[in-house]
């Protein structure tokens, strides 16, 4: 018997374009033989269509796994996962707290920092903060000042001066109420692919054998550090200067399209993309099956 998959794409996101290209690439990458994929579009209002995933009196609509495709606010932030988990249905990525902390920049740093993972200075400000500029005098310049919460890079600025960073703070209030401003690292961006529920496999960038080895050393300190399930890409900056390298986000839902780099690095890795849709799902189904071990009730 097929399974019934769930592939919720779309979302009120500034990165619904990106859903759909990932949806669509799911939707033909999955095994017709061994899969019925059924599709659940949300536009950019937030309507549902054909139907929402609404538990029914004490079951659910034939599901077997939720894929959510749903890149950065409510559909990477927790607030799926938490509809999910009310319908009791198993789905693939990571759960409600992973997803939320990993989408707060700030407070993805203090739980990776916690676990010795360096961090690039930073400061925080609040909407309407009157002291803002001043807060960030000790960053020196440049910095970047970006949203705390969102998936994209909307928002986000560099300033090189005090009068650009009121501005580029300006900017980032508009997204959030709450703004983090780091200290420019000048180097190269590394992107770390990351699978597995307790047990997890990693495939890093391209590096000399000694950098390859702490990369992914930190890769698993911080998808452990979030208590990130399923998949994440893991992105780091390695400052040219010191050689060191830097926590810059965790991305728990990454992008599936022809050109994105999760599938691409498991595919270099010889895990072509059909195959990792089917270790996705069953690593989605089996920490459901754990779930069940859990009483909610005395």
């Amino acid at each position: 018997m097929k399974r019934k998959v769930a592939v919720v794409y779309g979302g009120r996101s500034g990165e619904h374009e990106v859903s759909l290209r990932s949806a669509r690439a799911i939707l033909k990458a999955l095994d017709a033989e061994r899969y019925e994929a059924i599709e659940y579009f949300i536009d950019k209002s937030g309507k549902w269509s054909p139907r929402a995933i609404l538990p029914e009196p004490g079951a659910n609509p034939g599901i077997d796994v939720v894929f959510p495709v749903l890149h950065g606010t409510f559909g990477e932030d927790g607030t799926i996962q938490g509809l999910f988990e009310l319908a009791d249905l198993a789905y693939v990525g990571a759960g409600v707290l992973a997803s939320s902390v990993a989408m707060d920049k700030e407070l993805t740093k203090r739980v990776c920092a916690a676990r010795n993972v360096p961090v690039v200075d930073y400061v925080i400000l609040t909407r309407g903060q009157a002291d803002a500029v001043e807060a960030c005098r000790g960053l020196g310049f440049p910095v970047f000042v970006k949203p705390a919460n969102l998936g994209s890079s909307v928002g986000i600025s560099k300033a090189r001066n005090a009068a650009e960073l009121a501005v580029a703070i300006e900017l980032a209030q508009q997204y959030d109420r709450k703004v983090i401003v780091e200290r420019a690292i000048a180097g190269r961006e590394l992107e770390c692919s990351v699978l597995g529920n307790e047990d997890r496999t990693i495939l890093p960038a391209d590096l000399p054998a000694e950098a390859t080895a702490e990369l992914r050393r930190l890769a698993i300190e911080s998808y452990r550090a979030v208590e990130c399930e399923g998949m994440a890409r893991v992105d780091f900056l390695l400052e040219s200067a010191t050689g060191k390298l830097f926590l810059n986000e965790i991305n728990t839902i990454p992008g599936f399209t022809s050109i994105s780099m999760y599938p691409k690095m498991w595919d270099h890795c010889g895990i072509p993309f059909s195959e990792l849709l089917d270790r996705l799902i069953e690593l989605a189904l089996a920490r459901h099956e754990r779930k069940k071990a859990t009483r909610f009730t005395r």
